[in-house]
């Protein structure tokens, strides 16, 4: 959708060609005349119905051609192993893929096909979260910077960690599919595969909800400690802490990515603020 649309938007019909290529790996199913009389609706419709049939074809050549090779694995009596780890490319980057060999070969390679569907996605997810939680850790400390600026941290964090996570987000529904749709076995030898075996993870990186909310919390806290010991002036300060607040008291809250500002009784702002999206200020 979003590639249909911002190219509609800029009538730029070799972009849109060099997209589809690029992402799907697939020839435009529209001639540059239909696709100036669509709407984007429509071209996103007749985009992912064509796509959806060249994946669909991909993956059952896929799995006719690795087929031979995960019989010769199979029938051959050297082998013992249960499970296995079978490497596929998309032409820039090797990935592996486990999964269980006798079904494997009683599915004609259909099962390994859906393995390499999961392993994948959860692969690039699991290597793109730790790309993203260094951007993270990155600006808790370029934020405290934003006091010298005259600028709140804590709104500075919040709206540039919401552009950081829709950029997360972004990049790895680009990469699984662009993975998905170009990745192929790199060769049709059996001496490719090899017996998946259990691994230790050398490094325990932090990925929980609890633990990221556990690290922004102690980034903020930094950061209206130095906002405190600052000689900055301003209009408005958040209230990271105050004393319980009646029901019905009055507060205001803003809006922390759009500056949105209202006066709502306490009990209509709470589960404004439960996500995160609100905080209370009070104006000095």
């Amino acid at each position: 959708d979003q590639i249909c649309q911002k190219n509609l938007a800029n009538k730029d019909y070799k972009q849109f060609e060099y997209e589809l290529i690029r992402l799907f790996s697939l020839t435009s199913p529209v001639t540059a005349e239909a696709f100036e009389n669509q709407t984007v609706d429509q071209l996103t419709e007749i985009v992912y119905q064509a796509a959806l049939a060249h994946y669909q074809q991909k993956m059952e050549e896929n799995a006719k051609r690795v087929f031979p090779v995960i019989k010769d694995v199979y029938q051959n009596p050297n082998n013992t192993f249960k499970r296995i780890v079978v490497p596929f490319t998309d032409g820039v980057r090797t990935l592996n893929v486990v999964s269980d060999l006798e079904d494997a070969f009683e599915s004609e390679g259909k099962n390994l096909i859906r393995d390499f569907e999961k392993n994948i996605s959860l692969a690039i997810i699991d290597e793109s979260w730790k790309d993203h939680l260094r951007k993270m850790d990155e600006l808790k400390q370029s934020v405290q910077l934003a006091v010298h600026e005259q600028k709140d941290p804590l709104l500075i964090y919040k709206f540039e960690s919401f552009e950081l996570f829709q950029g997360f987000m972004d990049n790895v529904n680009r990469d699984i599919i662009s993975f998905l749709f170009k990745g192929e076995l790199p060769t049709e030898d059996p001496n490719t595969i090899r017996e998946a075996r259990a691994t230790r993870r050398k490094e325990s990186i932090k990925t929980s909800k609890e633990d990221v909310l556990n690290q922004d919390q102690q980034a903020m806290r930094q950061a209206a400690q130095q906002s405190g010991g600052a000689t900055v002036t301003k209009v408005e300060t958040v209230v990271r802490e105050r004393p319980k607040i009646g029901r019905n008291v009055r507060v205001d809250i803003q809006h922390v990515v759009s500056g949105e500002r209202k006066t709502v009784k306490y009990k209509q702002a709470e589960p404004l603020l439960a996500k995160g999206e609100w905080v209370i200020v009070e104006d000095h």
